[in-house]
């Protein structure tokens, strides 16, 4: 109960911080787009909308703001946070700086799930989309575990490496079975819409989304937070926990369920988005040090303000277009993983 507690108390002085922020970034994503709009625009809607106002509105604008664009930028928190904190998480768990769950083929074995569920009809109806991409990813780590440790994975950087390596093996596996599922069983049409979901869309994402996308981020928040102590212990490995009374067995299922649901629900919603959860840890490191107490909630809100920041650099980088948000993390995070990879490698000499 006294942990509890406590992390309910930090939580609220951290919320005092970190709220005016993420209102702030969702504000921004509500406003700058194709077309912008005026914060006292924006203000209106939410007052008509959420305290019954009956200020004057344009009924498109109206339209653009809490249709369109308002659940985009709450979806792009909710995934920027779990897949931050997911990566945190990962990169604890397995003593792995490159540890993340696009990189481990977590995010690929989502889609493979997704993609089988909606295009093969795998379930025959019963299963959702979100179970569908949660039984993927779970089996896409359990790929990449046994095949790290057949590789005879153990501490070390060959342990990385090895890590890494069957991270790329799943990835590419999980992705051919995905192209397969596709070839065989989409038409034209859901061809097309698939590979750009593949790529990372926010452009279907609407109100029904947010009320999935926003509880599973803060359960996944909550959970990994509350095991902080134990990511702590995590950092000098599974035996070094388990002497300090961390039931490692449990806490390791617990956590990488938790993950594995985070990065389910958000692929299935948004599809693929990769290095989100490589490179915020680093920053969120960088910034307030490797104690998962402070690194969670810090990695939490960075990964989504940056993604509400990506999503708005993906609708007004090319005038007239929409990129898919995947096609901006790529550039941003891939030159930030070459960084990580050259750092890792010099400080291990």
């Amino acid at each position: 109960m006294n942990e509890v507690a406590a992390i309910f108390r930090q939580g609220f002085k951290a919320a005092c911080l970190t709220v005016p922020l993420l209102i702030a970034a969702v504000l921004a994503g509500a406003m700058i787009g194709e077309t912008s709009l005026s914060p006292d625009l924006v203000l209106s809607v939410l007052a008509n909308k959420l305290a019954g106002a009956d200020l004057p509105v344009d009924p498109i604008d109206q339209g653009i703001i809490w249709s369109y664009r308002l659940p985009r930028a709450l979806v792009a928190a909710s995934c920027g946070a779990g897949l931050a904190v997911a990566g945190v998480v990962l990169q604890a768990l397995l003593r792995n700086p490159l540890a993340d769950p696009y990189i481990l083929g977590i995010s690929a074995g989502a889609s493979t799930g997704a993609v089988a569920v909606t295009i093969a009809g795998l379930g025959g109806g019963v299963l959702s989309l979100s179970f569908g991409a949660f039984n993927g990813a779970l089996l896409a780590f359990g790929f990449v575990a046994l095949l790290a440790r057949a590789a005879g994975a153990g501490g070390g950087r060959a342990a990385t490496a090895q890590i890494v390596l069957a991270g790329i093996a799943g990835s590419q596996l999980f992705n051919a079975l995905t192209a397969f599922v596709i070839a065989k069983s989409a038409n034209a049409d859901q061809a097309r819409g698939i590979m750009f979901w593949l790529m990372g869309n926010l452009s279907g994402v609407r109100w029904p989304d947010v009320y999935l996308a926003v509880p599973v981020a803060l359960a996944g928040w909550l959970i990994c937070r509350f095991h902080a102590r134990a990511l702590d212990a995590f950092i000098f490995g599974s035996d070094s926990a388990a002497s300090l009374g961390v039931p490692v067995r449990r806490v390791q299922a617990t956590l990488i369920f938790a993950t594995a649901l985070t990065t389910a629900v958000m692929v299935s919603i948004v599809g693929s988005i990769g290095f989100v959860g490589l490179v915020i840890p680093h920053a969120a490191r960088f910034l307030v040090g490797s104690g998962h107490r402070r690194l969670i909630p810090t990695a939490a809100l960075i990964g989504a303000v940056f993604l509400i920041g990506a999503d708005i650099v993906s609708r007004i980088i090319i005038p007239g277009q929409v990129l898919p948000i995947g096609v901006v993390t790529a550039l941003i995070g891939a030159p930030a993983f070459a960084v990580i990879l050259v750092r890792g490698q010099r400080s291990a000499r």
